[in-house]
């Protein structure tokens, strides 16, 4: 490697002065080269051997600094294309670095994606000795650990089954049951638990939070602002490759929503959208959440029990009767629920510019279990509502039930039987 690119490991443990930081990222970058012209065939190699290739480079990383301290819990945000994966993966030495510097103090357990370092053609038992051994555990650890880590991942029932025939659930499972298992310092988390169902994302949650109060370091990469704001100490913002902000999760969450509507912006300009969303915004949503009725966070419900959301709405400028609306989508990306003043509340009234509205929505839970992300928006009243703002995946809530009827909702319902 040349030494304008290096990536350095040292086990925390053998180091004679401790060191403040767990990973250290020095003006770290990563460019891939994309071939405008591709050979399919040995034939086409052969006709045009010295055919030069045109290339695009792709700076997937540029010049990211970055210190993270023992213990930390980071966060690693951004729109899909930002770059957070590829830095998740130069840190866990998957890529080569082009230049810069990458520091870890400790030793490494990566999570990064599904299916990286398991034999399909191995039983689970296999895979998971082979793996824990690859992170760092001697055979005797390994085999001794097993048994908990089938456990966790709930899979008692097919440890001698090929992985290829798991599906990929019960993939996420297994890799993340071995990743927690091998005594890391240092742990790197990316957005695959998504893969995963609501009760196993919830347990997965709770080895966070095991994991935080060990003093362990997590870089945690997801698109979910409420995790980020429930877990995270910082965050850092990505966009385009390049450090936007690192600071509370709070102010970074708040970032990444504007980023993203700017993107909607921008789409709406060149599409000849409506003119609310070319002019400077009217109104701007700050915060959203789900909560309980005292109005503490809420991030777990049990089905059947009411809930809360609460949006926090500035306007800049005077808005008369604004229509705020809120949406539920599942982790396929459906609406699972859907509410809107201008159908169920009518005129909001008036608002001025420098004042903050606060809407609080109650509904009755009867969602399926499963993982639900908040999407919200204010808009100007209309016949169709042109948007002041929209906010997208701004809070979660994972739903518990004790049955389920496997429809997108569980409705109250009774049968009669003659």
């Amino acid at each position: 490697m040349s030494t304008t690119a290096q990536h350095l490991r040292t086990d925390a443990k053998a180091d004679t002065v401790p060191r403040s930081s767990a990973v250290s990222v020095q003006h770290v970058s990563k460019t891939f080269r994309i071939p405008q012209e591709q050979y399919h065939t040995i034939k086409e190699r052969a006709l045009h051997p010295f055919r030069r290739r045109n290339v695009d480079l792709l700076h997937a990383v540029e010049d990211v600094n970055l210190e993270i301290a023992r213990g930390e819990f980071l966060g690693i945000v951004g729109r899909n294309g930002s770059g957070k994966s590829t830095l998740l993966k130069c840190l866990a030495g998957i890529y080569d670095i082009d230049a810069g510097a990458i520091e870890i103090n400790g030793r490494l357990s990566p999570f990064i994606e599904l299916g990286v370092g398991f034999n399909p053609e191995l039983t689970a038992r296999d895979n998971v000795v082979v793996n824990a051994i690859m992170l760092g555990l001697s055979r005797r650890q390994a085999v001794e650990r097993f048994d908990a880590v089938v456990a966790f991942a709930e899979l008692e029932e097919f440890t001698d089954l090929k992985l290829k025939n798991y599906s990929s659930g019960m993939q996420v499972r297994l890799a993340f049951a071995v990743a927690i298992q091998v005594d890391a310092d240092i742990l790197l988390i990316d957005e695959v638990l998504a893969v995963g169902d609501a009760a196993f994302q919830q347990k997965c949650f709770g080895e966070f939070e095991r994991l935080k109060a060990a003093g362990k370091t997590i870089v945690f990469v997801t698109h979910d602002m409420g995790a980020v704001e429930r877990f995270c100490d910082r965050a850092l913002l990505l966009e385009r490759g390049g450090v936007v902000d690192v600071g509370e999760p709070v102010s970074i969450a708040r970032q990444y929503n504007e980023l993203n509507f700017r993107r909607i912006r921008q789409e709406a300009i060149e599409l000849g959208g409506p003119q609310t969303l070319k002019d400077a915004p009217v109104a701007e949503l700050m915060r959203g959440r789900f909560e309980q009725e005292d109005g503490q966070p809420q991030f777990e419900a049990l089905q059947g029990e009411p809930c809360w959301i609460r949006l926090e709405v500035y306007f800049h400028a005077d808005a008369v009767d604004p229509v705020f609306a809120i949406a539920l989508q599942d982790r396929r990306g459906g609406t699972a629920f859907a509410a809107s003043t201008q159908i169920t509340h009518g005129p909001t009234g008036r608002f001025k510019a420098g004042t903050t509205a606060v809407v609080r929505i109650r509904f009755e839970n009867w969602l399926a279990p499963g993982r639900y992300q908040l999407l919200a928006s204010v808009a100007r009243d209309a016949v169709v509502p042109e948007a002041y703002d929209v906010r997208e995946q701004i809070s979660s809530l994972i739903v518990h039930a004790h049955r389920s009827g496997g429809g997108a909702v569980d409705l109250p319902h009774t049968f009669e039987i003659s």
